[in-house]
């Protein structure tokens, strides 16, 4: 005969001591019918099995005094792996009563079973049996497949509700002895099929209730969901509104800043151009006066200047054959440029646009200083000028007093033309100096009107520029008033998005209305539940009539018992239906406690 390993039995023996004591408790709880105590007894030898079955194949630990071999190790790892379990462990850490490590691993296990998750902790450290290794034996109950088993069936204590004080009892000297005879069969338990059924269907009722609850709170976690990304939605379009405001009320100030300043530019270059008009008439019939008592002194020079005039021409018709080339070249190059700007256009958004007028304006301000020195320039020239017609003027009063002696010497020499005629002679030849004086006086005046004519020329290009600058803004502006009106149609996307929100708050609003009625029917439900499970059943000898309608029970009207409250019911009275998750056909409920109604036989049927 094989020898059996006596470890394995062990773990055999605790497994099953375990499956009785977790059935005999279920069983016990549900029949007693209310929460437990901790002076129950089924409750307190299923805390001793449980702990015969964490100190199986536990290392011991050695101490400076002594050893220690203790429960308190292990189930410390729980807070670890698990985090709900934090809350645990500091409450039994807090407890004045407990001294020793066992009185600690006692409360644990009590206020685990009173959480419900005395199965989900456990679990965790069965998974982790590297950690475990450190406590147990490699041969222990929870490092072998019997500790998974255990875990299952802790998961069925569930169904029970404990309420247990835990700071008043003495946890650290109770003596933790299994009490066999609980367990052993009784003839009374034979004939207990019946309370089996009332089990199973108290049973079906409390997973209908639990599970209701839980598609109930899902449905409500799901909706503050909802609730909080509406909410954040909404905060991001109120953030964009704002900042877009704020665009738009810049570019409007930056829009009316640089129309001032436009206007303020044509003030100034108009008051410039009028100015310089006065000017330059002024010169010109100053000029025309002048130059008309010099045209009869002059024709001599004429002559030779339209000698020179014919060279000019025939020099002028070759400047004019290569502008004509220059011309031409130009257009190509304002044609390319235009193809250019275009493509440009097309390319560059409003951002650019905002910072090419910036830099127009700035260079616009430039030029116009760069005009103003200009300016200074021409009028220091015409004061030039005007010195010059000083001096040509005072040369021609010289001449006529000089005309005029020489009249004079003209009569006397006429008297002595012998006497004078040499210094007649002498006289005309500084008359001919000066004449060739005066000629170059005249090139040089011809010179300053050609040059005061590229300045006017100058100065329309820079007017025809300005006018160019002020069709860019005018194109501006009306991109501006598009982006007033996309910022309106935003708005009523906004407006709308809002009424949306307001909407889904309204339901959900009334959502949370009815999930709060809900709970308080369940709340109602099980409150007729404990209230009505004290009654009895009523024999069906004694049930001879329907508690509602006072009839005989017959074949056709059959008896329907209710579970709680013992009311029997005919198949008339009994029309309140509820639909089950596990049935497909709709059951009966009891008017008074809605609890579950039986089927039952008539006394009349045989």
């Amino acid at each position: 005969m094989a020898v059996k390993d006596p470890t394995a039995v062990e773990r055999a023996n605790l497994l099953n001591m375990a499956k009785l004591s977790i059935k005999g408790l279920i069983e016990s709880a549900l029949s007693f019918g209310r929460t437990l105590d901790s002076d129950y007894p089924p409750l307190q030898q299923f805390f001793v099995v449980m702990e015969h079955c964490l100190k199986h194949g536990l290392k011991v630990r050695k101490s400076f005094l002594s050893y220690n071999k203790t429960i308190w190790g292990p189930l410390e790892l729980v807070e670890k792996l698990y985090p709900e379990a934090e809350e645990i462990a500091a409450s039994v850490r807090d407890l004045p009563g407990l001294k020793t490590p066992l009185g600690r691993a006692r409360a644990w296990l009590r206020l685990a079973l009173m959480q419900k998750k005395m199965a989900d902790y456990l679990r965790c450290l069965i998974i982790q049996r590297d950690l475990l290794s450190e406590f147990y034996e490699y041969h222990a109950l929870m490092m072998e497949e019997e500790g998974a088993v255990i875990v299952g069936l802790l998961v069925g204590l569930n169904v029970i509700d404990a309420n247990l004080c835990v700071k008043g009892e003495d946890l650290d000297s109770q003596v933790g002895v299994i009490d066999f005879s609980m367990y052993l069969k009784n003839e009374d338990d034979i004939g207990g099929k019946e309370r089996n059924v009332q089990i199973a269907a108290i049973l079906d009722q409390k997973n209908y209730v639990e599970e209701l609850n839980r598609q109930l709170n899902s449905t409500v976690s799901s909706l503050h969901t909802r609730v909080d990304s509406l909410e954040k939605s909404n905060t991001k379009l109120i953030e964009e509104l704002a900042i877009a405001k704020n665009n738009i009320i810049k570019l409007q100030e930056e829009n009316h800043q640089l129309r001032s300043e436009n206007t303020l530019i044509l003030m100034k270059t108009q008051h410039h151009l009028e100015v310089t008009k006065v000017d330059v008439e002024a010169e010109l019939q100053t000029y025309r006066h002048s130059r008309q008592g010099l045209d009869e002194m002059y024709n001599e020079a004429r002559r030779q200047l339209r000698e020179e005039s014919q060279l000019r021409q025939d020099i002028e018709n070759e400047l004019m054959v290569q502008v004509s080339m220059k011309h031409e070249i130009e257009l190509a190059m304002k044609l390319l440029e235009k193809d250019i700007h275009e493509k440009q256009d097309t390319l560059i958004g409003l951002r650019q646009q905002l910072d090419e007028v910036k830099a127009i304006n700035i260079e616009m301000y430039q030029k116009l200083q760069v005009s103003e020195d200009a300016m200074k320039e021409k009028n220091e020239i015409i004061g030039r000028l005007e010195d010059k017609t000083n001096q040509i003027t005072a040369t021609m009063k010289q001449l006529e007093q000089r005309l005029q002696q020489a009249e004079k010497s003209q009569v006397e020499a006429e008297n002595e033309d012998k006497k004078f005629k040499q210094e007649c002679m002498s006289k005309s030849e500084n008359l001919q100096k000066e004449i060739s004086h005066k000629e170059k006086q005249l090139v040089q005046l011809e010179t300053d009107l050609k040059i005061e004519k590229e300045w006017r020329q100058t100065l329309e290009d820079d007017l025809q520029k300005e006018k160019e600058t002020l069709s860019h803004l005018r194109v501006e502006t009306q991109q501006i008033i598009s982006l007033k009106k996309e910022f309106l149609k935003l708005q009523d996307k906004n407006r709308q998005l809002k009424k949306i929100c307001h909407d889904q708050e309204e339901a959900l609003q009334e959502l949370a209305c009815k999930l709060s009625e809900s709970k308080l029917k369940i709340e109602d439900i099980k409150e007729a539940n404990k209230a009505l499970q004290g009654q009895v059943w009523l024999k069906d000898k004694e049930a001879t009539h329907c508690k509602l309608c006072e009839k005989e029970f017959s074949l056709s009207k059959r008896k329907h018992h209710c579970r709680n409250c013992g009311e029997i019911f005919c198949n008339a009275c009994s029309d309140n239906e509820l639909p089950l998750p596990s049935s497909p056909k709709p059951v009966r409920v009891c008017d008074s406690c809605h609890a579950f109604l039986i089927q039952r036989c008539s006394s009349n049927m045989p």
